[in-house]
């Protein structure tokens, strides 16, 4: 029994966020263990964000218990908690100073911190930053100015930046929006190469489209009204049935290669 509770990378239960006199999301009872991939998904305004908050520890639901890596949101320190904890999010990025270099864009998140100051960084962690540009293929781009990249460039480093501290947990949120077709096929393909790794974190993607679904994702929840109307296993979510009903279109879903793709029936 312990050996299987260890395995509970997050739990949530009763939780629930209300703004003013309405619930914008819950109630949701949600669990992720480790070498698990979830995808996340649903309409606009459904409770994606929100959700996503609550799990990088930026907002407390307003009821229930949430647990990250066993430890238990409000009785716990949650700086220490968020350097187990990896995130891809604009709310993120959009701290991140310009005119960093990409080398240091990654090599900061060791410490926790946005923006190159006096901090001392060992050859460990220098090594490990351009590896890590290596695997997402921008370590070219290490000398360069943070606002001289594309879009495209940018959500790489970002992702390499949020794998720097080694996390446990792996948040990514829409990590191919606003990606050409070429650019968001070559970053799904690194992921999901990375993603083999049976040493890579859990991870949780919010996607708003079923082709930005890496290959190798385990599990899917799709989220409506702030409810959650299914999760499991990623083929079984992942339907006709649910994506229709979900989405209130006749949309066909097929599968192939390990990919899912939609169109109107």
């Amino acid at each position: 029994m312990e050996s299987q509770a260890a395995l509970i990378v997050l739990a949530m239960s009763g939780v629930t966020v209300t703004r003013g006199q309405r619930t914008i999301l819950g109630p949701i009872d949600f669990q992720v263990r480790s070498g698990e991939r979830w995808v996340i998904l649903g309409p606009n305004g459904a409770g994606k964000s929100t959700l996503l908050n609550i799990l990088a520890t930026r907002i407390f639901p307003t009821s229930g218990i949430v647990k990250i890596l066993e430890q238990e949101m409000g009785r716990v320190d949650l700086f220490e908690l968020r350097t187990r904890i990896g995130v891809c999010a604009t709310l993120t990025s959009e701290d991140i100073p310009d005119d960093e270099f990409v080398r240091d864009v990654v090599l900061t998140a060791a410490y926790a911190v946005l923006g190159r100051w006096n901090e001392d960084y060992d050859l460990w962690d220098e090594s490990r930053a351009i590896a890590l540009l290596t695997t997402f293929g921008v370590r070219d781009l290490a000398d360069r100015r943070y606002y001289t990249l594309s879009d495209g460039e940018k959500k790489r480093v970002q992702i390499a930046r949020a794998l720097m501290v080694d996390p446990e947990l792996l948040l990514l949120d829409e990590p191919t929006a606003g990606l050409d077709l070429g650019g968001r096929e070559d970053l799904l393909r690194r992921f999901s190469d990375f993603s083999t790794d049976p040493l890579a974190p859990a991870s949780i993607i919010v996607t708003h489209h079923i082709e930005e679904i890496p290959i190798g994702t385990t599990h899917a929840l799709i989220i409506k009204d702030g409810k959650i109307a299914v999760s499991g296993p990623v083929g079984d979510v992942i339907t006709t049935e649910h994506v229709s009903a979900v989405f209130g279109i006749d949309i066909e879903v097929s599968a192939a290669n390990g990919r899912f793709f939609a169109r109107s029936s």
